[in-house]
């Protein structure tokens, strides 16, 4: 009888250790399914999901055999974006890494359960999409950029670049206007003694109007916001800078790779390796509404001297010091 109730507690005890070992090999045998909704495509956007994979596998997680991603491009086209939100959601995802207030609005409106981690976004408290920026409390967490003072950054430089200026041209992409960066563009323009004539752009395929009255109206520069769209157009844009010669600052260095002037903004790449560091915590049980929403504090200035030189002007010293990269 001692035996056998000696064999009956070893074997509990046995199934006892056993069982969470057991749970936790099934966990980690599990294929977790990731959703990305981008606002470009392959191409334009396909650096940033490197990094964002990348930053995984930095973290030991392994592609395909961990995780597996379903992507969907809105390749710019971002009214498409409510659509594609609900097509992704159609799959049993565990977490959906967007980025841009329309990615992270379309996401948010398709679902408030599955958690969201944008790579980069607009103040969220501001726009509805968390309680705070340290307890967010609802289903999406990330990177948030301030761009007022972002804004306020760039026309800075573009000033410095061209002391001389006197009015402005803003281009703002009507199909996403950032309220948030509109209203801190005035205050910003009013500080340097600039004067901002608007041009909300409806159509990209109208937009050398825009160039054309800024230049007939004999304005000194062009403050370019950020906007995915304005990205997927980066070299036509950069192109027109450099055809009406107006000087013109960008938020993202692809228009100054593209022959532009000047960029300054977060970089995005590091951004989408950062989300990473979100999905990893949230796959491993976090809840989306106690991580931090964070601001980057990495930003990067390029200039593009050949640009500089064709539009007549010298970079200041002060700036290509600053400078992450110049291109000759």
């Amino acid at each position: 009888m001692r035996r056998i109730i000696l064999a009956v507690v070893l074997a509990l005890t046995v199934s006892l250790v056993l069982a969470p070992l057991a749970a936790e090999a099934q966990q980690e045998g599990k294929v977790h399914r990731i959703g990305y909704l981008a606002n470009g495509n392959v191409t334009t956007s396909g650096p940033f999901a490197g990094a964002f994979r990348q930053g995984l596998r930095e973290l030991g997680w392994v592609e395909r055999q961990d995780f597996v991603i379903e992507y969907r491009w809105a390749d710019g086209n971002l009214e498409q974006l409510p659509a594609l939100a609900a097509d992704l959601l159609k799959s049993p995802l565990e977490v959906i890494v967007v980025a841009g207030g329309p990615g992270v609005r379309a996401a948010w409106q398709t679902t408030r359960t599955v958690p969201i981690v944008s790579a980069l976004m607009a103040d969220p408290v501001a726009t509805g999409f968390a309680a705070s920026l340290a307890r967010p409390g609802g289903n999406i967490t990330g990177s948030a950029v301030q761009f007022d003072a972002l804004a306020t950054k760039q026309l800075q430089m573009l000033k410095e670049t061209v002391p001389k200026a006197t009015k402005v041209a803003i281009l703002l992409d009507r199909a996403n206007v950032n309220e948030v960066l509109v209203k801190s563009i005035e205050p910003a323009l009013r500080a340097l003694a600039l004067k901002g004539r608007v041009f909300e752009i409806r159509d990209m395929h109208n937009i050398e109007a825009a160039f054309q009255t800024a230049r007939a109206e004999r304005l000194d520069a062009v403050y370019v916001s950020p906007s995915a769209r304005f990205g997927r157009h980066s070299g036509r844009l950069a192109e027109l800078g450099m055809n009406y010669r107006l000087p013109a600052i960008y938020e993202d260095k692809l228009f100054v790779e593209a022959g532009g002037l000047m960029s300054y903004g977060p970089s995005f790449i590091e951004l989408y390796h950062h989300a990473a560091r979100y999905v990893d915590r949230i796959l491993k049980g976090a809840k989306v509404g106690d991580l931090p929403i964070e601001q980057p504090t990495k930003f990067e200035l390029v200039i593009n001297l050949k640009a500089a030189k064709s539009l007549g002007l010298t970079i200041p010293e002060s700036l290509r010091i600053q400078a992450d990269r110049v291109i000759e």
